[in-house]
């Protein structure tokens, strides 16, 4: 059987397909307010990353064995990424179904019967029902050309909002993949404190051994024993509290790497990962490396895109069909020339009056758009904040850190010049004391800048869009030494 349709109308269906229009804008991206350099970028490397350099393995430049281990299964075990890939390709899908509008639909049917009808005769003969068949069989082809280009912007539309999807895809990857390595380092600076702590417990026992002896010999107050005690069982407290923070830490990340937290153990280690200097570049490369910003200019592009769709509804839709086979009854015989039929037909469909339907729709994608361009222009301006707060941070903690090394190395030594004076009896308990919970309270506050300074450099590399090669990282390292 083959389907015949009319070349008369087969070519003027193409003619209007051909010459059809698309209604609606074309898309444009809109400007967005772009610095020449960041405030905060003096004393940084510039670079020029484009969006095609790598991004992957950027953790290695923390040089921490358990991010190398962990991280590459982000992308493969987070339930949030494979929700974010699902999504994906959902959207890949509606462009499919989308683009398939554009083609003319074919079917084929077929049909039988058999049936048996009264003869109408009351003769003897009366319980002779005749049966007869009957059957046929049918191709049958449908389009609606796209006159108006309402189905091609609907695959822009829908096409936009799968890159749109794309780059959630990556958005979600990034920040399951910083959250990770946040979470080592804060799971590392645990390990940290709990060495200082123990240390610390250590200096306050062997302390408390020269209070209580001095005790003994009736040179210091009972108090002071009772104090010296006290501030050793305090420290002890503050050791043991923190095992709650580490096995949260321990949790988080297995979720973070799809692993319920029973199956994952990671063993005590107090070395902080490397602070790595990133190259940042100038601020016009955000808007082509940061996958929130793809997003938001995305589903701008899908808004415009929805524009057309809407104003494509005030012009009359026209629909093609035609069909070709065979029908006989009876049966026998079906596929001879003598039962061959076929129709062909066209449908016009105009809306004469819609109480401003149409006229709303129109208004509400055009506003729709406007809300994406805004929030496409927002989610910049916070991008350049965001890197912005993260250089900054990143400069004041360098000098703080600075500082603060001095005071450390002050600290300790007056801390044991105070417990030697105490031992030799030229200072009292307190000056002692005090020292020790000085030297403490210096040496955690050190290790806390420390451990701000890498998360804020793992926010940068988030802000910034993903990081680089290792090898690239190590060329910044080199390069802004005069930093």
């Amino acid at each position: 059987m083959t389907m015949k349709i009319p070349h008369t109308a087969l070519a003027v269906s193409l003619a209007l397909l051909l010459g059809g229009c698309m209604v609606g804008p074309d898309y444009h991206r809109p400007q967005a307010p772009v610095a020449a350099q960041y405030k905060e970028l003096p004393g940084w490397t510039q670079a020029a990353p484009s969006d095609a350099t790598p991004k992957g393995d950027w953790w290695s430049g923390f040089n921490d064995p358990l991010l190398d281990q962990l991280e590459p299964q982000v992308s493969v075990s987070n339930q949030t990424v494979r929700q974010a890939y699902a999504n994906y390709q959902e959207a890949l899908a509606e462009v499919t179904v989308a683009r398939a509008s554009l083609f003319p639909t074919i079917g084929v049917t077929g049909s039988g019967s058999k049936s048996r009808t009264s003869s109408g005769s009351s003769s003897l003969n009366s319980n002779f029902h005749p049966i007869s068949t009957s059957g046929s069989v049918e191709g049958n082809i449908s389009w609606a050309p796209d006159l108006w280009g309402k189905v091609r912007r609907t695959i822009e539309e829908n096409k936009a909002t799968a890159e749109a999807s794309q780059a959630t895809l990556a958005n979600a990857t990034l920040s399951e993949q910083t959250a990770l390595a946040t979470a080592v380092i804060e799971l590392r600076v645990t390990d940290a404190n709990i060495d200082l702590l123990q240390k610390t417990v250590d200096a306050y026992t062997e302390f408390l051994r020269v209070v209580s002896n001095q005790g003994t010999a009736g040179t210091t107050a009972p108090s002071d024993v009772i104090s010296a005690r006290t501030q050793l069982e305090n420290a002890k407290s503050s050791l043991i509290a923190l095992g709650v923070a580490r096995a949260q830490y321990v949790h988080a990340i297995a979720v973070l790497v799809g692993k319920n937290p029973e199956e994952l153990d990671i063993a005590h280690n107090g070395t902080l990962p490397v602070l790595p200097d990133v190259p940042v570049g100038v601020p016009s490369t955000l808007l082509e490396r940061r996958p929130d910003i793809a997003v938001a200019e995305r589903q701008m592009a899908a808004q415009n895109a929805a524009v057309g769709v809407a104003i494509a509804a005030y012009y009359p839709s026209v629909s093609l069909s035609a069909a070709d086979g065979f029908s006989q009854s009876p049966l026998a015989g079906l596929l001879h020339l003598a039962n061959h039929v076929w129709s062909v037909g066209a449908d016009v469909d105009e809306t004469v009056f819609d109480f401003g339907a149409r006229h709303g729709e129109v208004t509400a994608a055009k506003s729709a758009y406007e809300a994406s361009v805004a929030n496409y222009r927002g989610t910049v301006l916070t991008a350049f904040q965001n890197v912005e707060d993260d250089l900054s941070g990143l400069r004041i903690l360098s000098q703080q850190a600075e500082v603060l090394d001095g005071a450390v190395k002050d600290a300790t030594q007056g801390a044991q010049i105070a417990v030697n004076e105490y031992q030799a009896g030229t200072v009292d308990y307190t000056t002692a004391a005090t020292a020790q919970v000085t030297q403490l309270s210096t040496e955690q506050t050190a290790l806390g800048v420390r451990q701000q300074r890498l998360l804020d450099t793992v926010s940068l590399i988030g802000d910034l869009g993903g990081g680089w090669s290792a090898d690239q990282l190590g060329d910044a390292k080199h390069a802004s030494k005069a930093r």
